[in-house]
């Protein structure tokens, strides 16, 4: 860590079991308050205060939270190695792996689609209140008629868990099971994306695993934001690997290798669309994953073992030689891996694409949580002193994600360029974490584990996170155990926070274009 004093092992200790203790306190909460099975109820935080162990639950939360989020803010630019850091993380996850839900009942939902899926039920066409789930009492009023917005491959393991599970408590176990194996899996691919990135491995994997927002949601939530982007994390760490393996080195590239080359791009692909099929988000990705043979294309050109410069034949496509002019070929792959993948699991969940027209089911929401829905209350504040009735919320969605749409164009053309003229890898991650980051902030409807999203791909890339740490911060707060949310109770001022926030924002980035162009 460069610049970093490395931390006393008193400190250490400190951090370690002081988040421990957090973790075992949310998990005692949860055994009292959290998200318990049967109907949902209507709560405020005056009603948990005035219920049984209420001021427990309500302190309880707090405290715990806050001592997960110290310790982990504590350690942020210096970590004493990558195994420390996995082994703390890791005993935080574990007295949450073994209490009920914290902060969301979204699990009921995918145990009820789980049970509604395996039985045969058209989950795009209809909510699981009307397809007869036996646990739909536990599912949020909000999802219990609304049809699934998951992709085909989330189905087939929720259906998996509730075949398997057999009953309401084993089927979430096996969903919770599927979480871990998830954020396992990021902490696999976390070292080697920050290796690409030029990050210390170890700070990465401590922003991302030790992040309260990873333990409360990912593993005691067990919400599938998990699976999507372990597998974008997974595709973006194959698709480098295969950029470097035939572009950075010198000399012959036989075409045994180059075989294998192309073989890690279309696994790079297929991990990239079974990411797309859990949730679509995911798409964002796979644009900048088709870039890798840009990445090799701008290195030293490759020579092929066994054809001259100016061969042709079958021969010259396979062994690599490609890669040099035509990266598109290469981005090819990957496509055709990714399409590949979500058409076989459409046609192995058997209900095609149809999860598609259900991806808007949640944008009845409206809460200042999400940036640009923040913006449209504020225009309503003060639109509707002059016009009564004024609805700005809906134009100003509208226009957040015709920015996505260019910013998202933009970003890929930069990143593009920029690897064609020689740049390194870093470049291409740090092209997906923003085209990620800005997905998040132009959204209409934002909950709090959407930020694990940017995090995992900034923790690899950025040097400076303070900014991403407070907002990660804020919304680990948000969520009481019953999963209320905070939210609700703070529309206005949250609004007018967030938009001055956004204002001060798009201050300084005008300001920072003005300097560079006078420059």
């Amino acid at each position: 860590m460069t610049g970093a004093q490395e931390p006393r092992p008193a400190t250490l200790r400190w951090v370690r079991y002081g988040g421990l203790a957090g973790a075992v306190l949310l998990a005692l909460v949860a055994w009292r308050g959290g998200v318990l099975p049967g109907p949902p109820p209507a709560s405020t935080p005056g009603t948990i205060w005035r219920g049984p162990y209420g001021p427990w639950i309500l302190i309880g939360w707090f405290a715990g939270t806050a001592a997960l989020t110290v310790a982990w803010w504590s350690l942020r630019r210096s970590v004493p190695s990558l195994r420390w850091a996995y082994v703390t993380a890791g005993l935080w996850l574990v007295p949450l792996l073994l209490a009920p839900p914290l902060g969301s009942r979204d699990l009921y939902s995918y145990a009820c689609q789980g049970a509604v899926f395996s039985d045969g039920g058209d989950l795009y066409g209809a909510g699981v209140a009307e397809l007869g789930c036996p646990w739909v009492e536990s599912v949020a009023l909000l999802w219990r008629d609304t049809p699934t917005p998951y992709g085909p491959v989330f189905l087939l393991l929720a259906g998996l868990a509730a075949t398997l599970g057999g009953s309401l408590t084993g089927t979430l176990l096996l969903l919770r099971g599927t979480a871990l194996a998830a954020v396992v899996l990021i902490a696999v691919c976390l070292p080697g994306l920050a290796r690409y990135g030029g990050v210390p491995p170890r700070r990465a994997v401590w922003l991302v695993l030790a992040c309260p927002l990873v333990s409360v949601h990912l593993i005691s939530g067990a919400h599938n934001d998990a699976l999507m982007i372990a597998l974008v994390a997974a595709g973006l760490l194959v698709s480098l690997s295969a950029a470097r393996r035939s572009g950075g080195a010198a000399g012959a590239v036989t075409r045994f290798a180059a075989v294998g080359v192309t073989a890690r791009l279309a696994a790079a692909g297929v991990l990239l669309g079974c990411a797309v099929a859990v949730k679509a988000t995911a798409l964002v990705a796979l644009p900048f994953a088709m870039l890798a043979p840009a990445l090799a294309a701008g290195a030293a050109g490759v020579r092929v073992s066994g054809a001259g410069d100016g061969g042709a034949g079958p021969g010259r496509w396979w062994a690599g030689q490609w890669w040099t002019g035509r990266w598109w070929a290469g981005a090819g792959v990957v496509l055709a891996g990714a399409v590949a993948a979500l058409a076989a699991a459409s046609a192995l969940a058997g209900l095609g694409l149809g999860w598609v027209g259900a991806l808007g089911g949640s944008d009845d929401l409206t809460q200042w949580t999400s940036p640009p829905t923040a913006v449209g209350f504020v225009v309503n504040y003060i639109g509707q002193t002059v016009v009564p009735g004024l609805d700005a919320v809906p134009w100003t969605r509208a226009a957040a994600l015709v920015l996505l749409a260019l910013f998202l164009v933009g970003c890929w053309l930069r990143t593009l360029r920029r690897l064609r003229a020689g740049a390194g890898a870093e470049v291409l991650l740090w092209g997906v974490a923003l085209a990620m980051t800005a997905t998040v902030a132009c959204a209409p409807v934002v909950y709090p584990w959407y930020l694990v999203w940017p995090l995992v791909l900034l923790a690899v890339v950025a040097h400076r996170t303070t900014a991403l740490l407070v907002v990660c911060t804020v919304a680990a707060f948000l969520l009481l155990p019953d999963s209320t949310n905070l939210a609700r109770f703070a529309k206005a001022p949250g609004a007018i926070v967030v938009t001055l926030v956004l204002a001060v924002l798009l201050g300084r980035l005008l300001r920072q274009r003005r300097a560079s162009r006078r420059a």
